[in-house]
């Protein structure tokens, strides 16, 4: 791994040329801004002594909220980029109350006011702040026991920036809920919002920035940790029980995973997509593929993928040289869940049609806004960076897994949703249709243990096509939906007609990727049949270095995986050998 004193040189380097447009504008980069290095002793020394909120962890079970649950309100801070800010509030105080941070909240009211925007369902906090990049200071919602009292936990911003390092602590005081703090060693970490993706049911996502600015030797004055010890907090302050990390990419100044990444449910994963061989297109492929082998949903399940468009600036991507002819890291998965809206970047119509297309074709029944972010793509950043929200007081949490297209003609089809409210659940209830226009029949739900409840939607023949959502109502009287649009939103699967023949294929040794090489990198096989075999890396003059994998080769595709890191640079051969054949590869180490 790279020390945290060699990334940070090279990200200064980098943000140098890149932060022109925020510094013309007033504000801060996402990044660190050149002049900020020098500010780190002080900020350290001001922060050690600064311990805020409840330091120890919490001595109950807690549970991360993930985006797409229901929130009571978004916050902002109302500083430069204001007409992004200025649509963010148009759209989003019609799903919450959306809190704005700012130094004079009469001066933000006019502005929105002659924008056609009212203050109903607006609130402010009038306070100091540094910068626009909410997602990176602000607090965390988790849930005492699931889905009990609302509270916020609070990280170490990393970034030199006191004022927006408190902010937290305003939100939660205006909301009346208690905040939690990562902030006394040894549990003091440093986070960053961006950078930080989860599931609501205890996996986290990553890259490994969190590893090296937790790392001995950190700029950040904090107790340095291994792994373990990081996972432990993360465990202890927020419930997370499975913390995957992915390589940085060499791209991305700020190592944000939301700059390429989003949930867009417990299963699935909106992963940017590059043309191949360009910019960081290689090691987001690398990365996700990694994750895809060795890592399964909640339900067990491996994850769904949708790929989207990472468009290019003028027809130039972030890997374009020399480095002033550089596109803007353009991204459509920094996107924003707000209750049934969705706000999300938007550059140019060209690459945009297909952005939002692909974004109402995976969230059926949400409002998807475009939004312009031009101008604020400049500074590294776009709207899932410069918004935050803090979850519902009162939730009813419901999951389910989707079912899966069937070629069953025969049974019902058993449906199983996770519900679970603090009073209790009174009724479930199941929703379905085939065809959306004639509305929906119901089916009852049954409790059947440990928070799940049971309905059937009856047999269909083939051809048909199913729609269904659940709803669940509390003891309380609180109800809630799944999907949370429902009913214009829902999930669907066919029942198809009788099972084909498919053919053998060859045995495909697909292309080795990122290659060049530096850090995790995949080696795709397909296999016709299973059989037995083996893959190995040898060196340039025939010599064994690896054997990466010996044994079964199952049928279909399967990626194989090597860290690049460990080896010398220079060229490599890899190499698969079954029964019947020998096949070769290049793979070049940098």
């Amino acid at each position: 791994m790279k020390s945290i004193a060699t990334t940070s040189l090279l990200l200064a380097i980098v943000l140098t040329f890149n932060i022109s447009w925020a510094q013309q504008r007033n504000d801060l980069p996402k990044g660190f801004a050149p002049h900020e290095w020098d500010l780190l002793s002080d900020y350290n020394t001001a922060r050690a002594g600064g311990q805020r909120g409840i330091t120890s962890p919490p001595s109950f079970s807690v549970r991360t909220m993930a985006e797409w649950e229901e929130i009571q309100s978004l916050v902002i801070t109302w500083t430069s980029y204001q007409d992004v800010l200025t649509e963010i509030v148009r759209h989003a105080k019609l799903e919450c109350e959306v809190i704005i941070i700012c130094s004079d909240s009469n001066q933000v009211k006019s502005h929105l006011n002659s924008n056609g925007i009212n203050s109903i369902n607006v609130s402010f906090i009038e306070d100091g702040y540094d910068s626009v990049w909410m997602r990176d200071y602000g607090g965390n919602t988790i849930y005492k026991d699931d889905v009990d009292s609302v509270m916020l936990v609070d990280w170490i911003y990393n970034r030199p920036r006191p004022d927006d390092d408190v902010i937290p602590e305003g939100v939660a005081a205006l909301k009346n809920i208690p905040i939690y703090s990562t902030t006394s060693a040894p549990t003091d970490l440093v986070n960053t919002g961006g950078n930080w993706m989860v599931d609501g049911f205890g996996t986290a996502f990553a890259s490994k920035l969190i590893l090296e600015e937790n790392e001995p030797g950190n700029p950040y004055n904090v107790t340095a940790k291994t792994e373990a010890e990081i996972d432990q907090i993360v465990g202890d302050f927020m419930g997370i029980d499975r913390y995957i990390k992915m390589e940085t990419l060499p791209y991305d100044n700020i190592h944000h995973i939301d700059m390429h990444m989003k949930l867009l449910d417990e299963e699935t994963l909106l992963i940017g997509e590059y043309p191949p061989g360009v910019a960081d297109g290689p090691q987001i492929e690398a990365n996700i593929q990694y994750v895809l082998s060795n890592y399964n949903s909640m339900f067990g399940t491996p994850y769904d993928v949708v790929r989207i468009e990472m468009p290019p600036e003028n027809g130039n991507y972030p890997d374009e040289q020399p480095w002033w002819n550089a596109g803007a890291y353009r991204t459509y998965t920094n996107n924003v869940f707000v209750n049934g809206t969705v706000l999300v970047p938007i550059y140019e119509e060209e690459f945009d049609t297909t952005a939002l297309r692909i974004l109402r074709e995976n969230l059926p029944g949400y409002k998807v806004v475009g939004i312009d972010c031009n101008q604020i793509i400049q500074a590294s950043g776009a709207i899932h960076c410069i918004t935050k929200a803090v979850g519902a007081s009162n939730p009813l949490l419901i999951s389910h897994q989707p079912l899966d297209d069937t070629y069953d003609t025969q049974n019902d089809y058993q449906v199983d949703a996770f519900m679970k409210h603090k009073s209790g659940i009174a009724t479930a209830t199941l929703y379905y249709t085939t065809d959306t226009t004639q509305g929906y029949q119901t089916a009852p739900m049954t409790f059947t243990g440990t928070d799940t409840w049971t309905g059937y939607i009856p047999a269909q023949p083939s051809g048909t096509e199913v729609f269904y959502y659940v709803h669940g109502e509390a003891n309380s009287g609180k109800q809630q939906v799944r999907p949370i649009v429902a009913p214009d939103g829902y999930w669907k699967f066919r029942v198809l007609g009788s099972v084909g023949i498919v053919e053998d294929q060859q045995v495909e040794f697909q292309n080795i990727y990122p290659n060049p090489a530096g850090a995790i990198t995949v080696i795709p096989i397909a296999m016709p049949i299973s059989e037995r075999g083996s893959l190995k890396l040898y060196d340039v003059l025939g010599k064994e270095v690896a054997t990466i994998y010996e044994g079964n080769l199952p049928q279909g595709q399967t990626n194989y995986f090597i860290d690049a890191s460990t080896l010398e640079a220079g060229a490599y051969m890899v190499v698969l050998t079954t029964e019947k054949q020998r096949i070769t590869q290049e793979l070049m180490v940098k």
